[in-house]
């Protein structure tokens, strides 16, 4: 009987990261914790033990996009990543990395592209768009910059501003914060980043 409830559990598991991939996608959640939750609501699952992991929702929406977008998500990918390096040529003076969904291939209507970018002060970051003639919006967002228990959020600075018919959200770090990157909220490691020549190599590998 153990092996049976494993494996009822494993598929309830299943199931409830594919029902927390279609509120992603449909609804346009970025939090993962509130997917899960609403998924749960929904299909009726109680308890912790059946809770997927970010790492597992993250799968599955990635098969959600491919199953049910397919060619039109392979080409809105594309789109991102190509404005992503436009954003990041305009942006070199502050050796800029793409992270997050248009990195990693999850990106849908809904997804912003994530920069993060290296300087002295985030206002020169400011002036620089404005420079360029881009309106931008101050934020606020709070990363872990270090694993363990007694590690806490540190908050940094960004700007938002649109770039095409995308939203960039460019996050600013210190100088050296280029040697580590923030913990994701995905898999507890150190964040995933691409340079112009990586990004340039994703869309070329795409033709």
């Amino acid at each position: 009987m153990p092996g049976r409830r494993n494996g009822n559990g494993e598929r309830a598991r299943q199931t409830l990261a594919q029902e927390a991939a279609r509120i992603i996608v449909e609804q346009g959640i970025r939090d993962y914790r509130v997917a899960k939750q609403k998924a749960a609501e929904r299909l009726g699952i109680n308890g912790r033990g059946a809770l997927p992991g970010n790492a597992e929702i993250e799968r599955a929406v990635s098969e959600h996009l491919s199953l049910f977008r397919g060619d039109s998500h392979a080409n809105h990918l594309r789109l991102m990543r190509e404005t992503a390096l436009e954003a990041m040529r305009m942006l070199s003076a502050f050796r800029p990395r793409l992270v997050g969904p248009v990195l990693q291939g999850t990106a849908d209507e809904n997804s912003a592209v994530n920069l993060h970018v290296f300087a002295d002060s985030p206002e020169s970051v400011a002036v620089e768009l404005d420079s360029l003639g881009y309106a931008c919006r101050h934020y606020e967002r709070r990363l872990r910059t270090s694993r363990g228990r007694g590690a806490r959020p540190q908050t940094f600075s960004g700007y938002q501003f649109k770039l095409e018919d995308a939203v960039v959200e460019a996050t600013v770090f210190p100088i050296d914060g280029i040697r580590q990157a923030p913990i994701s909220p995905i898999d507890g490691r150190p964040m995933k980043r691409a340079d112009c020549k990586a990004v340039e190599s994703l869309l070329s590998a795409s033709l």
